[in-house]
């Protein structure tokens, strides 16, 4: 294809990856092709080694060095996957890695890096300001640069999943991917059209990172000065002239979709499919599920990652759970004496409300004399179960607000 990006060297790729990579499940979703109406499997790149898809591009570059490159080290910029990618493939290669992250990196990202072996330099406050530093220590140092994404090895390595999927689903008829930089969809899209021209390459982008997007919609490359979303796997505001010329010949469309749709999908996969999923990883079901994608038959959706860190997934699911009507705050006023707020909190759990917190105040100056204004948090089954609550204590004589 490009820059020697071919189907040989995808499956050379996949043979110097053999027994230092996962051959990731690719598991058929009933719940998820009831709701898509097709057969839509998931490919679970969540479940590989460092928690994403970055070893395998990482591991084909570092792979492929020459012994004196080799000796010297590497040397990337990430704030995320790719840096663990690389600590460890350079670790099971046996030779020294250096990352340059964001003083801004989450601490538990940093420390995985660490972990699996790299030495860690922290500079500036973001990636941009991060890869100055990677290149000014490439040169100082004799190091050799792993880019993320535009590098036709990387690429390659990346391409060893469009392999896997084919080899498992002959049948395939499209395969979903997320794009940032465009090296995973590249390298997916080189395999599947060299081995089943006849499948359909879908790529998709958060809405407020939709560089890649707008540049196969131009038809040359064109930066955005944002990447705004939650997929911050995929916040990518310039993306690779390399990956670009090879997603002109082989992805067949690029559709965008919003942060809500995308915080939606990580809720139900970890709800449903019991897969813990970043932004990135989920977005192509995000897609899926809101229509974005016409599909009729088997289709593999690749989820790229589960590196999330826990206090954003603690907000998604709040967050989830408010959306469906499952979490809802309501506020009432009741007789400030003995008993009257037992009498409420009883009142809800009869129809089988289950009550979270409470805040009982009296001493509000809109609060009359004599009464207390009681707000109470509830989990409950559904919308309908909210309002069947909310009805029952209306038919108490309260005055009940949903908030």
């Amino acid at each position: 294809m490009n820059n020697g990006l071919t189907i040989q060297a995808i499956r050379e790729a996949a043979a110097a990856l053999a027994g230092v990579a996962h051959a990731t499940p690719l598991d058929r979703s009933s719940t998820f092709s009831q709701m898509v109406g097709a057969p839509i499997y998931l490919k679970l790149e969540n479940l590989q080694k460092t928690g994403s898809f970055k070893l395998r591009g990482a591991y084909n570059k570092i792979h492929l060095l020459s012994e004196t490159e080799k000796k010297c080290g590497v040397i990337a910029a990430s704030a995320g996957n790719h840096a663990q990618g690389v600590a460890y493939a350079a670790s099971h290669a046996g030779i020294r890695s250096v990352i340059v992250m964001p003083e801004t990196a989450p601490l538990s990202k940093v420390s995985a890096t660490r972990g699996y072996g790299a030495e860690v330099v922290l500079a500036g406050t973001s990636y941009d300001e991060a890869f100055a530093r990677a290149k000014q220590l490439e040169q100082q140092q004799g190091l050799t640069f792993v880019h993320a994404f535009n590098d036709p090895q990387v690429m390659a390595g990346q391409g060893t999943i469009g392999l896997e999927i084919l080899r498992e689903l002959p049948e395939l008829s499209t395969v979903v991917v997320p794009i940032g930089g465009g090296g995973l969809i590249a390298g997916v899209a080189t395999a599947i059209k060299a081995l089943a021209p006849q499948v359909r390459v879908v790529g998709v982008q958060a809405a407020g990172a939709d560089a890649m997007a707008r540049s196969k919609q131009a038809g040359v490359l064109t930066p955005t000065a944002v990447a705004s979303t939650i997929a911050d796997g995929i916040a990518v505001k310039s993306p690779g002239d390399a990956t670009f010329a090879v997603i002109q010949q082989v992805v067949d469309e690029i559709v965008t979709i919003d942060d809500e749709a995308i915080a939606a999908a990580i809720l139900m996969l970890l709800e449903r499919a019991k897969l813990m999923v970043e932004g990135a990883g989920a977005i192509g079901l995000a897609a899926l599920l809101h229509g974005k994608i016409p599909v009729r038959g088997p289709v593999a959706c690749l989820i790229s990652g589960g590196n999330i860190d826990v206090n954003f997934i603690a907000r998604i699911i709040e967050r989830g759970l408010v959306k469906a009507g499952r979490r809802v705050i309501i506020t009432t006023t009741v007789v400030d004496r003995p008993g009257a707020l037992q009498r409420l909190l009883a009142s809800i759990a009869a129809c089988r409300g289950n009550v979270l917190y409470v805040h009982h105040d009296r001493i509000q100056h809109e609060v009359p004399l004599g009464q207390a204004k009681v707000q109470v948090s509830l989990e409950t089954r559904d919308e309908e179960h909210t309002a069947e609550i909310l009805s029952a204590l209306q038919q108490e004589g309260y005055c009940v607000a949903k908030d």
